[in-house]
């Protein structure tokens, strides 16, 4: 009987094994799947909702905690550096603020001990948009909040009857010398209701709107007090 019993407990214990190590490489998989959502859920929402850069111009406050008397406040000069007290200047032009407190924390930790530093953004070019071609009132307008490429022309006063609602184009610039530029079929996704392709803007887009086919043509359709010029 004992042996029964062992034999018993013996293919339980083995079976246990068994599930434990099937079970292992799915609960793996699962995590691996989890992480590379989450990735890719981070790196949209940074997309749409990218963080503020600095630019020349920008005053930012610099705060010890232990330390007050190194408190300070600092302009982004022309060429995109800042001057510290007791550090060498740095180059924050492109940078973000969690980048920059990073970076002023290891400066001052050659000279401190553990600083405990915050940088604070006190004044800044207030984020914006352009809106041009042919709608009512173009112009340079803030970009308050999450605003798509339809929302800012309907901002700029709407399109004007001469527009072209086919082929909209969102400017963005990438860097200083190269700008990307989009295609929106706007007329497509107002008839089907569909606003997926409706692209979020950024800081400093510009949306274009250029002229309908008609609109150019009748450029050069001489009217009763025009006449045409001789190619003699």
């Amino acid at each position: 009987m004992r042996k029964v019993l062992g034999h018993i407990l013996l293919a339980v214990l083995l079976g246990t094994c068994l599930l434990a190590q099937n079970q292992a490489p799915a609960s793996t998989a699962n995590s691996s799947a989890t992480t590379a959502d989450k990735q890719v859920t981070d790196q949209s929402f940074s997309q749409r909702f990218p963080r503020y850069e600095l630019r020349p111009g920008d005053v930012l406050d610099v705060l010890f905690e232990y330390t007050p008397e190194f408190n300070q406040t600092v302009t982004v000069q022309p060429d995109g550096f800042i001057a510290l007290r007791d550090v060498p200047e740095m180059n924050v032009q492109g940078k973000t603020v969690p980048q920059l407190s990073d970076e002023v924390r290891a400066a001052y930790g050659k000279i401190l001990t553990r600083p405990l530093i915050s940088v604070v953004l006190k004044d800044f070019e207030k984020p914006y948009f352009i809106a041009t071609g042919q709608v009512r009132n173009p112009g340079k307008y803030d970009l308050r909040g999450d605003t798509t490429v339809i929302e800012a022309v309907a901002m700029a006063g709407g399109f004007l009857p001469s527009s072209k609602h086919s082929q909209v184009v969102l400017f963005r610039r990438v860097s200083d010398n190269w700008m990307q530029s989009y295609v929106l079929n706007v007329k497509k996704m107002e008839h089907s209701r569909n606003l997926k392709e409706d692209l979020h803007l950024h800081p400093g887009d510009m949306v274009f709107v250029p002229k309908n086919r008609i609109s150019k043509l009748a450029q050069f359709i001489p009217n009763e007090n025009m006449s045409l010029i001789s190619r003699y």
